[in-house]
């Protein structure tokens, strides 16, 4: 923790003669930033999918810092030294401070806790951006499973064959009965839309959950949290606009490829 503290200590102290007394505040907000910068790569594998454990990897790494943050604005002492980082603020409040210390001091409106509704605010801000992106992702991928099941469906009197004839043949190849291997295709694709649809009702509220930890927590460590949520949320859009982006140009290139064929 040690080394934490001298490293957010120095980061502030070269920004002092810019921010003053929120220099420190302006550290631990670097300091975040520095973290998810080096778990970016992770994060751009867990949003290709790559592995099943590199969506909770970026997370999981994240707790140790998220921890010594916590400790760091917490002991009076560090190293058998006074901690000297509890004496910086960000504006009226001291970084070690919370919530409730704050309503102590001048309550709702005071000087310290003012600064404790603009976190707030701008965490609910994030969080309101955040459920709001996966409301429509959840959307986006319901409808994407929808029109999977439609083209899966077998079109209705094509042709002269006869009826089931392509699925009693699918379902002989796997051993089934015919029609099986549609019907539970079709199956499992309405539970998979009906969970999707549970699910962007509910996960975009789990974001509003950091309100309620920076409340707890001291003021350090609801920056530390403001941070690394909103750049979470700007790295997804960042990241899905370059997949779209690809997804265009390889389309646009189909369609050149097909039409010099033509």
């Amino acid at each position: 923790m040690s080394v934490f503290t001298h490293l957010v200590a120095e980061l502030g102290r070269l920004l002092e003669p810019v921010l003053a007394q929120s220099a420190t505040a302006a550290a631990i907000v670097l300091f975040t930033v520095l973290v998810r910068l080096a778990l970016h790569p992770l994060s751009r594998a867990a949003f290709r999918g790559a592995t099943p454990a590199a969506g909770c990897l970026p997370l999981l790494l994240q707790l140790p810092v998220f921890f010594v943050m916590y400790q760091a604005f917490s002991s009076s002492k560090v190293g058998g030294e006074a901690n000297e980082l509890l004496g910086h603020r960000l504006f009226a409040a001291p970084l070690g401070s919370r919530w409730t210390e704050a309503l102590g001091e001048g309550g709702l409106f005071g000087a310290q806790g003012l600064v404790f509704l603009g976190l707030f605010g701008a965490i609910a801000v994030v969080a309101a951006w955040s459920a709001v992106r996966g409301r429509k992702a959840a959307a986006v991928a319901a409808a994407t499973a929808a029109t999977a099941a439609a083209s899966a469906a077998p079109p209705a009197g094509r042709g002269k064959a006869k009826p089931g004839a392509a699925k009693a043949k699918a379902g002989a190849k796997a051993g089934a009965k015919p029609g099986a291997k549609a019907g539970v295709v079709a199956e499992v694709t309405a539970e998979q839309q009906e969970v999707m649809r549970k699910l962007g009702g509910v996960l975009p509220l789990l974001s509003f959950g950091t309100l309620i930890t920076a409340a707890v927590v001291p003021l350090a460590a609801g920056l530390y949290l403001l941070t690394t949520t909103a750049w979470s949320v700007a790295e997804r859009i960042w990241l899905q606009h370059r997949k779209e982006r690809a997804e265009r140009a390889e389309k646009a290139g189909q369609t050149e490829q097909v039409e010099q064929m033509a």
